[in-house]
């Protein structure tokens, strides 16, 4: 996988907006091949700003948080996502209610 994907990748999860969420295949799609899920989290897990890379934004295709979130866990994933206002019930996000349209 070249750096230009994970360019791509990261461009998209930048436009992700607070308070909502996006699963690793949507950001694929939008990257430009939604078979890149797995590249996605890859990409996530070596995200090289995450203060300008809001990874913990994005979850799995059943709202679930990452249970190998790679800044401080999925307890940390979780922190961040409440302190937008992303209802986190059991690790799990309601895609119908903070999915990203």
């Amino acid at each position: 996988m070249s750096e230009h994907v994970f360019e791509r990748i990261y461009e998209v999860v930048k436009r992700i907006p607070k308070g909502k969420v996006a699963t690793y295949g949507q950001v694929a799609a939008m990257a430009g091949n939604p078979r890149w899920a797995r590249v996605v989290g890859y990409a996530l897990h070596v995200n090289p700003d995450p203060g300008h890379i809001p990874c913990f934004r994005v979850v799995n295709r059943f709202g679930e948080v990452s249970k190998a979130f790679a800044f401080g866990g999925e307890n940390m994933q979780i922190a961040l996502l409440q302190a937008e206002g992303v209802e986190v019930t059991g690790g799990k996000v309601d895609l119908s209610k903070y999915g990203w349209k």
